[in-house]
């Protein structure tokens, strides 16, 4: 079998796989939720050092602008700036 992953021995590959064949729908999507969580955290984390001095919202539109594009952050922008108390 080829490996898909450059980092990852091919025994450990097939014993990934073969864990992943066998659980059950609940628990893929539990993996991947929990996955998709950690990778917003880092992306999160990664802004917030490259902008320290940003407020919370300001790191929110800049995830937001890198992840789905500055059209929406504006978008949002707007939406919050109409909205605010």
């Amino acid at each position: 079998m080829r490996t898909r992953s450059s980092d990852t021995h091919p025994d450990a590959e097939a014993v990934q796989i073969a864990l992943l064949r066998q659980a059950s729908v609940a628990q893929r999507i539990r993996l991947v939720r929990s996955l998709s969580r950690t990778t917003m955290q880092l992306a999160k984390r990664a802004i917030r050092r490259a902008n320290p001095h940003a407020s919370e919202e300001e790191l929110d539109l800049i995830f937001v602008s890198v992840h789905y594009g500055q059209e929406l952050a504006d978008r949002l922008l707007e939406y919050l700036a109409k909205n605010r108390p």
